[in-house]
């Protein structure tokens, strides 16, 4: 594959965050994807959120699989760690990354099709296994490098561009995240880098499995007006559930709004996670309330984007079944190879 290169000048002034860096330093090779394209839109607010985060780029971790969204990895963090594996296995790579090294911060890109087909038994097991990571899904609804079949999570009112209906149902990928135990689960539009850059940095600030999908309409084989994944159809039926701001836990707090409209999350970090509840009564809080809450907006033919569901008791998988605090790639050989006598002890207790 030929990647076009960046030109390496810039501007000399160009503003930089506290460890030295310009946007231009968290972005990658020029995009090869259609002009247009969601996924694009996705890059970009990726790039913005560890530009405000402040991320050290080499202490992140980005992860794919195949298909037109596992590109995306390549489009941003070029100073980054990372790996484009094969279709469908990118939570599989990330768990054993994970696992090796605790410390780094895991983001991981897949599509409908690497999520919902043939990667949806890795999705699941991530999700319920809580591993510490960003998965985010750029969801159009379509196979777009196979020329436009209908995906697993195209919605059965929705036709393609021939007008030929799909005769199965959608999975629901929020719907499904929030059943398997995901403690952070949001929707979010490309289109809306408002919206999705906040949802960005609370994800990546969350302990646990944080979960976005991102409906990002195929510009080529998605994107008309029977389709429920294009541009008109989200803008005309975007139902916001909340919005949501990120005060870091360094900087200092200064925030305006309404008693009772608002409610704050402290994270692990100290980080605060400020709520802003714009659906009546919808408490993204609330387990039991959430999945019912979705599937009325869904019936109602509506898309409902923002903050789902939040768990504020985070916890992620080294907690759940107590690994080392030292990364694995930390412990030296003597630690991890005891000798015979250890070995056959062990072995000796599972006869």
């Amino acid at each position: 594959m030929t990647h076009i290169a960046k030109p390496k000048f810039h501007h000399p002034n160009l503003p930089k965050n506290s460890v030295g860096l310009t946007r231009r330093d968290y972005e990658g090779v020029v995009s090869t994807l259609c002009a247009g394209c969601g996924h694009d839109s996705v890059t970009a607010a990726i790039v913005e959120a560890c530009f405000e985060l402040e991320l050290p780029a080499h202490r992140v971790a980005k992860l794919s699989g195949i298909g037109c969204s596992s590109k995306t990895t390549n489009y941003f963090l070029n100073r980054g760690h990372g790996i484009n594996s094969v279709h469908g296995r990118m939570p599989s790579v990330a768990t054993g990354a994970n696992l090796a090294n605790r410390d780094l911060i895991y983001l991981g890109i897949s599509g409908d099709g690497d999520t919902a087909s043939i990667g949806l038994g890795g999705f699941c097991h991530a999700v319920r296994r809580r591993l510490n990571m960003v998965y985010i899904c750029e969801n159009n609804g379509t196979y777009g490098l196979t020329k436009g079949q209908f995906s697993a999570t195209n919605d059965k009112i929705s036709k393609n561009r021939r007008g030929i209906d799909t005769p199965f149902d959608a999975i629901d990928l929020c719907a499904m995240a929030i059943e398997l135990g995901a403690g952070f689960v949001a929707r979010a539009f490309s289109g809306d880098k408002t919206q999705l850059v906040p949802l960005i940095k609370a994800a990546i600030h969350y302990r646990g499995f944080a979960f976005i999908d991102v409906i990002s309409p195929c510009v080529t084989f998605n994107n008309h007006p029977d389709s429920t994944k294009s541009y008109e159809y989200v803008r005309e039926h975007n139902q916001m559930m909340g919005k949501l701001d990120l005060v870091v836990s360094k900087a200092e707090i200064t925030v305006d709004y309404d008693a009772g409209s608002s409610h704050d999350v402290t994270l692990h970090d100290g980080t605060d996670m400020r709520l802003h509840k714009l659906g009546e009564g919808y408490d993204p809080t609330d387990r039991t309330s959430a999945l019912p809450a979705l599937e009325a907006i869904k019936s109602a033919g509506e898309v409902a984007t923002g903050l789902l569901y939040l768990d504020p008791s985070e916890a992620d998988l080294h907690e759940l079944i107590n690994t080392s605090a030292t990364p694995l790639n930390d412990v030296p050989d003597t630690d991890l190879c005891p000798g015979v006598d250890a070995l056959e002890s062990i072995n000796a207790a599972h006869r």
